[in-house]
């Protein structure tokens, strides 16, 4: 969407997410990079240790990255790379993750979010529907509709209000919290998280991409 130089042009979304006055340090990793880091993060358990950062600007004159080109080093040996980027026509909101491990492969797109695409290795890849044979009961739980009945963004955002309501009110009533749907709910710290990773890139791309420390705490 910001292939074209229309911050400059005075589109209103384009024009504040790129003035460094009201956006902040980054425009791409700070708008949608940080979802791709988040989403990593919360499924693979592990925090980022340190990053190395090529953030850059692809339209001539904008004052903030509109591409970022991240190398991760992870708690526990895992290495990543995360992508973003506001300049790749074809590509839509398109949120993707793909994890590899010793023993399976997962791979998930925003722009097919029914599938879960698992790969045990030696076998053959599996794709897992929401809803349908295969899913664990926490997804049962947070599937508002049958199998092959299309959701996702919208009734994501209403099972976070969900559960951050049901904890509120456990908090307030002095009764128990479920640990468990607890653990499914971003709190404070993840956004700190966040906000360190932003940062950290920043500050590794001034640094010609060096090492920078990115864990938060």
């Amino acid at each position: 969407w910001l292939t074209q130089p229309i911050d400059a042009q005075g589109q209103k979304q384009a024009e504040w997410r790129t003035d460094p006055a009201r956006a902040g340090q980054s425009a791409v990793l700070a708008d949608i990079g940080v979802h791709a880091f988040n989403l990593a993060s919360f499924i693979s358990g592990c925090e980022a240790e340190a990053v190395s950062a090529d953030l850059f600007t692809a339209v001539p004159g904008r004052r903030l990255d509109d591409n970022a080109h991240v190398l991760v080093h992870w708690t526990g040996g895992a290495r990543g790379t995360i992508l973003a980027s506001q300049t790749s026509p074809g590509h839509y909101n398109d949120l993707s993750v793909r994890i590899y491990g010793d023993k399976a492969g997962l791979e998930w797109s925003g722009t097919r979010p029914e599938e879960l695409r698992f790969s045990r290795y030696g076998e053959e890849t599996r794709t897992l529907v929401r809803g349908g044979h295969g899913s664990t009961e926490e997804s049962r739980r947070v599937s508002r509709m049958p199998a092959a009945h299309p959701e996702g963004y919208i009734e994501a955002f209403a099972n976070f209000y969900r559960d951050a309501a049901d904890i509120i009110r456990s908090h307030r009533s002095g009764a128990a919290v479920d640990a468990a749907r607890a653990a499914q709910v971003p709190d404070v710290v993840d956004g700190a998280r966040g906000v360190k990773f932003v940062a950290a890139a920043v500050e590794s791309n001034a640094g010609g991409g060096a090492w920078t420390p990115a864990r938060f705490g």
